[in-house]
């Protein structure tokens, strides 16, 4: 039985195919939608280095300077037209969940 990182062949993906480098922008829309202060939702996009993608999340603060967020993300654009075997990796879809401070 294969492991979900390796391909086909049993071949494990490189860091290099592993890793990706993302430059974000966000759109706070908490207080657009008069949401509590506590709170804010935020659209936005991702400039990465294997793709084009947008993302949409949620913030909670339980205190001023700590709190939650969870977030789901798409790419848009693959740069390479037909992603093959570790390609793949880095053009999916994502989930994450994490803490969030307020420096």
């Amino acid at each position: 039985m294969l492991s979900v990182s390796n391909d086909d062949l049993g071949n494990k993906p490189d860091f290099g195919d592993r890793v990706d480098i993302k430059g974000r922008f966000n759109a706070n829309l908490g207080n657009i939608f008069k949401l509590d202060p506590k709170m804010d939702l935020y659209p936005g996009l991702d400039l990465g280095l294997r793709n084009f993608g947008a993302h949409l999340g949620f913030r909670y603060f339980f205190t001023e300077g700590f709190g939650f967020f969870t977030e789901a993300g798409i790419p848009i654009a693959s740069y390479k037209t037909n992603p093959i075997g570790f390609d793949k990796l880095n053009n999916q879809f994502t989930f994450n969940i994490g803490a969030s401070f307020n420096l």
